[in-house]
């Protein structure tokens, strides 16, 4: 691979995580700041995701990977969301809002594979190399909060009565016009399956990979995937907008710390997988989840405020010891025919089924400890997910019993 190219897919990489974190972070405050959204709206709102997360293997699965270059289909959908965006920016309130943002989402969640994609096609080690590709997708994302926090201030409590958080749907919108462009230039990557093959909605969807739900412990595991992203639901809908109702300043910004987190404690995984085995691993993520909601129930802006940033830094531990631990041991469970599959059956138990549920609950939630004068009981609406979290470490810890071990290298995991 040239310098060239991997300058190309390296901006691919930072853009289209960029447009993400350009207005996703915000979105829960923006709804109830911007359009007065209740939590049961909100939650509908985010839920977009998941929904996006069910459609998008019929897009790559049934269209990219049959038809035409997954470069120029990226090219396509990012200049349609492009269009969204504006008409996201230009919304007067939630009902206006509510279709052009799933629209958006049933566009933006096939190019997180897209990108993959494109660069697995140029890549001649992808153990090596892949890594360093992606990391300017987190990069991308990291700039886009510091951007809205500390140059345009759009998350300052001033700026944010005063409306100006729309216009992360407008930097989003801008973002998203320049990669649909510019992925007009990226190398090619051509169909992956004859169109004259027969493609059924089990193998786009996984569901060949349901025979491994035969084994107890797989079982437990898929379980409890989706049971975990009842929590996580929490973080992507109130985070931002906790933070900023209690007086944070620069929220946006500081959520970034996450992010770093991210890659940090992705090193770790391969030394903790391989000495602790996978139970334990996952179990620490799975605690994370808990102790972190539970620092966001008694921390505050003030005195406190260092246990906010604890809970904001446990996202690495969080994210990486429970989904990409699951993901290593998916993939050592699947074996080599159901590899793919695998991988997509718990992508769609988790990001589809478990993160729908998810923000139905959040926002159910919210609306129920929404007291008379507007403010939220924001102690228990992180109470009850730190229990939530809580309950599936239990139940994972005493049910699940598989005592191998999986043998992993370091590139297998970052």
């Amino acid at each position: 691979m040239t310098a060239a190219i991997r300058t190309k897919l390296s901006a691919m990489m930072f853009l289209e995580f960029f447009i993400w974190g350009s207005w996703f972070v915000t979105l829960g405050t923006f709804l109830g700041s911007n359009l007065k959204a209740s939590g049961a709206e909100s939650g509908a709102v985010f839920s977009t995701q998941s929904w996006g997360a069910i459609v998008a293997p019929f897009i790559v699965g049934l269209i990219a990977d049959r038809y035409f270059n997954a470069e120029k289909i990226l090219g396509i959908l990012h200049i349609a969301g492009a269009l969204l965006m504006y008409q996201l920016y230009n919304a007067a309130n939630i009902s206006v809002f509510y279709p052009y943002v799933l629209g958006y989402m049933i566009l933006f969640m096939p190019t997180l594979a897209l990108v993959n994609s494109v660069s697995f096609n140029q890549i001649g080690d992808p153990e090596k190399e892949f890594s360093s590709i992606r990391i300017w997708g987190t990069i991308g994302w990291i700039a886009a909060g510091l951007l809205i926090s500390y140059i345009f201030h759009w998350d300052s409590k001033q700026d944010t009565e005063n409306g100006l958080l729309k216009n992360t749907f407008l930097m989003a919108g801008i973002a998203s016009l320049v990669l649909g462009l510019f992925s007009f230039t990226l190398p090619k990557t051509p169909p992956k399956i004859d169109s004259s093959e027969k493609v059924t909605i089990s193998d786009v969807l996984g569901l060949d990979a349901l025979r491994l739900l035969k084994d107890k412990n797989f079982l437990i595991f898929f379980i409890s995937s989706i049971l975990i992203c009842i929590p996580l639901a929490f973080y992507y809908q109130n985070a931002n907008l906790f933070l900023s109702n209690i007086g944070v300043d620069n929220p946006t910004g500081k959520m970034t710390i996450g992010q770093v987190s991210e890659v940090l404690f992705l090193l770790f995984i391969p030394v903790f997988f391989s000495r602790f085995g996978f139970k334990k691993t996952i179990l620490v993520g799975m605690l994370a989840w808990a102790i972190r909601y539970a620092l966001f129930a008694y921390g505050n802006s003030t005195n406190l405020s260092f246990m906010l940033i604890i809970g904001i830094a446990l996202h690495g531990v969080c994210y990486d010891f429970f989904f990409v631990s699951g993901q290593i041991y998916t993939d050592s469970k699947a074996g080599e025919k159901y590899k793919s599959s695998a991988q997509g059956l718990i992508t769609l138990a988790t990001y589809g089924v478990g993160m729908l549920i998810g923000f139905a609950v959040a926002g159910m939630i919210t609306d129920t400890y929404k007291v008379a004068d507007g403010t939220i009981d924001w102690k228990m609406v992180w109470i009850i997910p730190a229990g939530i979290a809580a309950v599936v470490f239990l139940l994972f810890a005493f049910l699940f019993n598989d005592k191998s071990k999986s043998e992993i290298k370091i590139a297998d995991v970052i």
